[in-house]
Parts: structure tokens; sequence; C-alpha cells
């Protein structure tokens, strides 16, 4: 696992909601669809404009089929920039 100097947790967690989702082959409509939501929505998530509730969290990590805290690992080092190493 990388270590990360610094980060914003909410791309780390965006960063992960996309990559569970394209591995999953589906659209953020989709994805909005699961979770009773807007695509909007999930665009600011994985975006990490969007501050989630711990609720949100949930509802998020059950539409796509993990447990919530694989959407808090670390293994993708997210600058404060917003670039991916």
């Amino acid at each position: 696992m990388l270590s990360i100097l610094w980060m914003d947790i909410r791309k780390l967690f965006g960063t992960n909601v996309r990559r569970y989702r394209v591995d999953l082959n589906i659209s953020q409509e989709a994805l909005g669809v699961r979770m009773g939501v807007d695509r909007a929505y999930v665009s600011a998530i994985e975006r990490g404009v969007q501050n989630v509730t711990l609720l949100s969290m949930w509802e998020v990590a059950q539409a796509l089929g993990v447990r919530p805290a694989a959407l808090l690992v670390e293994d993708v080092v997210v600058k404060d920039d917003g670039t991916q190493t």
C-alpha cells in the first residue's frame, strides 16, 4: 500500500467509487438509479466535490456491491492538485 502525504478524503473516495463503477461496466446514471439519486450527484462524488454522509457512503457501497471500507482504500495516491500517481 502506498503512503499518502496529502490527500483529500473526498477525492480518494470519489476515485474509488469511479474505479468500482467502471469495473462493473455501469454508467454514472445506472449507479445513480441503484442509489436512488441523480447522475449529477454521482458525478460530484467521483470528482471529489461532494461531501458524502456515512449513510450516503453506505448506499454507494451497497450499490457497487463492496464493503464501505473498500471505498477508502489508499491504493491510488491522489495529490492535492487532484492528479493520481
